[in-house]
């Protein structure tokens, strides 16, 4: 396969190098905003680097969408405009008219379309999502979410990044809805800058928390910072009627007890997304190249990202009316 990788950051990084690893991969063409950069990771997997995102989707047998946030929804189209199978890094577009009209074109021209909610494809996602659908954890009464950044972003990230809840809250609200199978209902969201002035210079937040309701009654709690000087946390813990189980508590997790019987960590602490979730990267993109070449569905359409992207919304409204805001408010 041909694949045309658009945008050579970080995650264009991390994607560049599981997709020359992949036996079904022949070529990777990519194209940056700046060809320099497009030039250094095109020799460094030898692919090939081009002038635009026009050039590489030439007889590319699928995309791979990572440039900047505010770039995915031109892209999008003009990929699936084309009729590229296309992968995208979420969000699907920066705003929710754009990912609206996004959803219907992608439903008109039936393009297969997978979006970046890598969390689908973690091992111990999975099996707690295995063990709600399948009724082991009897009826799910409270799901915990933890997300905590190590360090946080650049602060020329933050203007573009749509907010705490849009650029980063938005994997926790994908996850609680593909976990537990059910939608998000109502939202409390509230938040404050605790340490880094950099986000409040642009209406953001360095911590945040959210109480969830689910259309089933069971209820969500986000807690989320920008900053954690231990490591990298994204946890889910799920009570249920039957059993408790918890998601990225191990060896790794950049917690101290002061339990008195508690031995240390046992490993180095996670330090950012690229190692957390090294093997969920891999798996989705294997998994997208199946879609790509017509052998399963998305299993992350636009539809979906549409859905995280609703949760989101109503997240920022709520943080700044200081209400509850249901999700039939937005869109």
């Amino acid at each position: 396969m041909r694949v045309a990788l658009l945008g050579a950051g970080r995650i264009g990084q991390l994607h560049a190098a599981n997709l020359v690893d992949h036996p079904d991969v022949g070529a990777v063409v990519v194209a940056d905003a700046d060809p320099e950069r497009a030039r250094h990771l095109a020799a460094t997997v030898e692919g090939d680097a081009v002038g635009s995102a026009e050039e590489a989707l030439d007889g590319a047998d699928a995309v791979v969408i990572a440039a900047s946030t505010d770039a995915h929804g031109a892209l999008v189209r003009m990929a699936i405009e084309r009729g590229v199978p296309t992968f995208c890094e979420k969000p699907l577009a920066f705003d929710l008219p754009e990912t609206v009209a996004l959803v219907d074109r992608v439903s008109q021209t039936r393009v297969p379309v997978q979006v970046g909610f890598q969390r689908r494809f973690d091992p111990a996602y999975r099996e707690a999502r295995r063990l709600v659908e399948s009724g082991e954890l009897g009826v799910v009464y409270l799901v915990r979410l933890i997300a905590h950044d190590h360090e946080p972003p650049p602060d020329a990230y933050i203007p573009t990044s749509g907010g705490l809840f849009r650029d980063s809250s938005i994997h926790d609200f994908d996850a609680i809805r593909w976990v537990t199978g059910q939608e998000v209902d109502e939202i409390y969201a509230t938040g404050s800058v605790r340490a880094f002035d950099a986000f409040a210079r642009h209406g953001d937040v360095d911590t945040g928390a959210a109480i969830l309701r689910l259309t089933d009654g069971t209820l969500g709690v986000l807690g989320q910072t920008r900053h954690d000087p231990r490591g990298y946390d994204i946890r889910m813990e799920i009570i249920g009627s039957r059993d408790s189980v918890t998601v990225g508590l191990g060896p790794r997790t950049p917690l101290r007890s002061l339990e008195p019987d508690t031995a240390a960590p046992a490993a180095p602490a996670w330090t950012s997304f690229l190692d957390r979730f090294a093997v969920a990267y891999r798996e989705e993109i294997g998994a997208f190249l199946r879609v790509a070449r017509g052998e399963i569905p998305s299993p992350c359409t636009a539809d979906d990202a549409l859905e995280a992207m609703r949760t989101s919304l109503a997240a920022g409204r709520s943080l700044a009316e200081h209400r509850p805001v249901r999700l039939a408010e937005v869109g």
